[in-house]
């Protein structure tokens, strides 16, 4: 009785012991992604809109880089990168070093994200033919894991190393925005976003990496940048990670004969990144095939894994205003997104913000009290202003579709929407982020007493009862409640 007291007693200890030491290195995990963020620089005197820098053509489409050396990128270690796919056009599948999350500015399509260690969960039962290699076999099912379906306002989260393609079955271009936080904590490489491809031959974007790590190498006056360059310059001849590898044990890895291992090469492909497709792609989906059943193998031999990061969700739809946090129908609508609605932000330290204004209307000045913003205009235009810690105008200007702009961490912003309004999405580098408005209900104003008002701006009590209670809206302001105050 007593040893079992005892043995009850141990197991309990051990319980806590090892919960609290999970938190422990959860939050350790954390402090060192914020200590690696305070090694960028974020010095910034002046702030610009910024549009893609580079630009290159695919058979199929289209993809842009902003220019990752820009100090407002630096300053937020993120890199921006945005794909026109036309329809039919397959984004072949690649992996980052870098989280990142991509918006669908436009269109619709299917995604698969490759989830390592995790079973094919969809499966077919209609009879097909496949080609087998040097031990040729017949299958008659296919089976791959799970196919999502995006649409416009969709955010897509991707966790460093995992790969992944797109496809647009729609029948208007499809269009994504993606931010990759460089300065993550799951990137061990170096702030430079690489792109590791599946298949494909994309040399003109490795070479131009290549080309921007040699710069930055030569602009920071470090020794390693050089040898770096050195390195990549070796690498760049190849296409995709298969083609560095022997032709003969690649064969040998995949169980195929020679001439299947050397298209897998794809050495010869000059059809970019973004590829047609000759024919509909051929997917399981629940919405296409009433055959196709989602089988979990696990049912047998549960270990714990597949129910939990296997079943992780990779999407939620943010352009849809029933799911608004914040909706004024004079003024605009807010939609936030962090990792208690889609937990998986949670690993990647990283959220975004759908914003709606209607024309000239106001989003309240605010600040963001824990992560960096990097704004993408969707639609429409707005002016905005940034204003630094010292008081000092950084951005005053107008912020148009297809422009980014950073803002970042504190720093104060306000927008104002154009005669045709202003829609944008915002990624954050915190999964939960925080942002504290100065003006209306729920402004950091409101919420100090009228006398610390009065003598820290020298005015009179009526005028701070003004300056607390004039502005009954929270976030989105309407331009005819202040047109109605100015006259």
């Amino acid at each position: 009785m007593a040893y079992s007291s005892l043995l009850s007693l141990s197991l309990c200890f051990f319980v806590l012991f090892h919960g609290c030491f999970a938190q422990i290195a959860q939050e350790t995990q954390r402090q060192r992604q914020q200590q690696q963020r305070f090694q960028t620089e974020c010095h910034i005197d002046n702030l610009n809109a910024q549009e893609p820098t580079q630009r290159f053509e695919s058979e199929a489409g289209v993809t842009e880089y902003w220019d990752q050396n820009d100090q407002q990128f630096q300053c937020a270690g993120v890199a921006l990168v945005r794909h026109f796919i036309q329809r039919r056009g397959l984004l072949l599948p690649s992996f980052s070093n870098a989280p990142q999350l991509i918006y669908v500015v436009q269109g619709r399509g299917f995604q698969g994200a490759v989830i390592p260690g995790c079973p094919e969960t969809f499966q077919s039962d209609s009879s097909s033919q496949g080609r087998g290699g040097r031990r040729s076999q017949q299958r008659g099912s296919d089976q791959h894991q799970k196919v999502r379906q995006i649409r416009e306002g969709d955010i897509l989260a991707l966790p460093a190393g995992m790969a992944h393609w797109i496809y647009n079955d729609g029948e208007s271009q499809l269009v994504l925005v993606s931010l990759l936080d460089t300065s993550n904590q799951a990137n061990q490489l170096d702030e430079n976003p690489r792109k590791f491809y599946l298949a494909g031959n994309p040399q003109q974007e490795q070479q131009q990496g290549q080309r921007q790590r040699q710069r930055r190498g030569q602009e920071q006056g470090q020794g390693q940048g050089q040898s770096r360059g050195q390195e990549a310059s070796q690498q760049s001849g190849g296409s995709n990670i298969f083609s560095g590898f022997d032709e003969d044990i690649l064969a040998d890895s995949f169980n195929v004969e020679d001439e299947l291992a050397r298209r897998l090469q794809s050495r010869d492909d000059q059809r970019g990144r973004i590829v047609f497709v000759q024919d509909e792609l051929q997917l399981l989906s629940p919405q296409r095939q009433e055959q196709e059943r989602e089988e979990r193998r696990w049912e047998r031999d549960d270990n714990g894994v597949e129910e939990t990061f296997c079943t992780l969700r990779l999407q939620h739809n943010i352009a849809d205003p029933r799911n608004a946090d914040v909706y004024n129908p004079r003024g605009g609508r807010l939609t936030s997104l962090n990792s208690l609605k889609l937990p998986i932000l949670r690993y990647l330290q990283l959220s975004a913000e759908r914003g709606v204004l209607y024309n000239n209307a106001i989003m309240a000045p605010h600040y963001n009290l824990n992560s960096h913003s990097v704004i993408f205009a969707i639609r429409g235009n707005g002016r905005i202003q940034v204003v630094r810690h010292d008081g000092q105008n950084i951005f005053d200007g107008e912020l148009r579709e297809g422009q980014a702009l950073t803002v970042p961490q504190n720093f104060a912003v306000i927008k104002k929407a154009g005669s045709e309004g202003f829609e944008w999405v915002a990624f954050k580098t915190n999964d939960n982020a925080l942002r504290n408005p100065l003006a209306g209900r729920l402004s950091a104003i409101r919420a100090i007493p009228e006398d610390v008002l009065i003598n820290s701006y020298r005015i009179n009590r009526e005028q701070a009862r003004r300056l607390k209670f004039s502005r009954d809206e929270s976030t989105m302001f309407s331009s005819e409640s202040a047109q109605q105050r100015r006259y």
